[in-house]
């Protein structure tokens, strides 16, 4: 007996595969899932599977491109393919060269009709939607105890929010017993008074996912006396359990992030509100410190003490000012006595007499005559120094004659 190598057996049984006419150009009919079609080489890979086997099958660009419709996980189609085998993994697969759709698959068709039972019963109704808390204390975690998606919650809460609890309440999300294992985790996590819990597990295939498109998970969910936030497989992967949940993460990360704030964002916050505050206040204080102001001046004035004072100084401003009057009026006297004087002292006879003229008395009477005087008269001359008395001894009566 000869020692073959792997690569000898799997050639051997590539070619004999190839050889046999059953399996070559082909028609086979199955349910779609796991459906990938990679973006860069457009070549799509899948399984096929009915109720008993399963089968994994590729199907090259240049025949993807060729059909008029879009593969999806669920759909039941008939396809033109020949049987084989890839040397390299040493894997059996279908190389599928075509393909038509042969209705909705059975899985499909249940799921469907679960969805509708639950849409009529308002498990999605978005008005039974629950708040998410913005700072939790307790935060509980239901998903597999080994996976890798309960590290990633745990690394992001520790680095976000470190002020909350973290409780995680181990389930198997994956198999048979996983819907029961799922709905009893999230019961037991309602009895911890957590403030928010989260649902999920990491990414996976279809039937890995399946356990959260029962409706034992779903009802769990809904009925949840704790808000949840579910966060099954990857962003494109929706779940019954996203449409019951109160919120929706498209990853186990997000959805920690979702659960809790970050501490460095509040620090900001709080750094910020403090400004404003401090802001506020120096301004209302600012304010109250000018308004006690007005009022103290206000009060002020209405004391009977700077009453007193306004009336002094109201007083001592008219009294001021009566003096000032008097001065004035009395300057004006002066100014006018001093006038009169003047004038007085002009009509004055001894300012006549100091211009050369006389006065001639007869009898203390002033003679303004000639014709007054008869002879023999004893007349008082009075010069502007000294006085003469003269006797008359002649008369002329015209001015003209002397």
């Amino acid at each position: 007996m000869s020692i073959l190598t792997i690569s000898q057996i799997n050639r051997y049984v590539a070619f004999r595969l190839k050889e046999d006419k059953a399996v070559q150009s082909i028609l086979v009919r199955g349910e779609i899932s796991n459906f990938v079609c990679h973006t860069r080489t457009g070549h799509c890979y899948f399984t096929l599977k009915d109720s008993e086997c399963a089968v994994k099958a590729v199907m090259f660009r240049s025949y993807a491109d060729r059909i008029k419709f879009r593969p999806k996980d669920g759909m039941h189609i008939i396809a033109a393919a020949s049987a084989s085998l890839y040397e390299r993994d040493g894997s059996f697969q279908l190389y599928v060269t075509d393909m038509q759709e042969d209705g909705i698959g059975q899985q499909q068709l249940a799921l469907e009709k679960l969805k509708q039972k639950l849409l009529e019963m308002g498990v999605f109704d978005t008005s039974a939607k629950r708040p998410i808390p913005t700072h939790p204390s307790k935060v509980g975690v239901v998903t597999s105890g080994i996976g890798a998606a309960l590290q990633d919650i745990i690394n992001v809460i520790s680095r976000r929010y470190p002020l909350c609890e973290l409780h995680v309440f181990p389930a198997q999300v994956q198999g048979e017993a996983a819907p029961e294992s799922i709905a009893r985790s999230i019961e037991m996590a309602g009895k911890y008074d957590c403030d928010v819990l989260i649902v999920g597990r990491g990414g996976g295939s279809a039937e890995d996912l399946s356990a959260f498109n029962t409706e034992r998970v779903v009802m769990a969910v809904y009925n949840s006396s704790v808000p949840v936030i579910s966060a099954v497989g990857h962003e494109t992967d929706v779940s019954l359990t996203d449409g019951a949940a109160d919120l929706r993460a498209p990853t186990p990360s997000a959805a920690a992030e979702l659960a809790v704030p970050s501490i460095d964002e509040l620090k900001d916050r709080l750094q910020r509100e403090t400004g404003i505050l401090d802001k506020v206040f120096f301004n209302s204080n600012q304010q109250r410190e000018i308004q006690l102001q007005r009022l103290t001046e206000y009060l002020r004035s209405l004391s009977p003490e700077n009453k007193h004072i306004m009336a002094q100084s109201e007083l001592d401003l008219l009294s001021k000012k009566l003096a000032d009057l008097m001065d004035a009026k009395l300057r004006q006297s002066e100014n006018l006595f001093q006038k009169e004087l003047v004038r007085l002292d002009a009509l004055s006879p001894l300012k006549i007499l100091q211009r050369g003229y006389s006065l001639v008395y007869k009898n203390n009477t002033i003679l303004r005559s000639a014709e007054e005087a008869v002879l023999g008269d004893e007349l008082d001359v009075r010069l502007a120094s000294g006085q003469l008395y003269v006797k008359v001894i002649g008369r002329k009566d015209d001015i003209d004659d002397v």
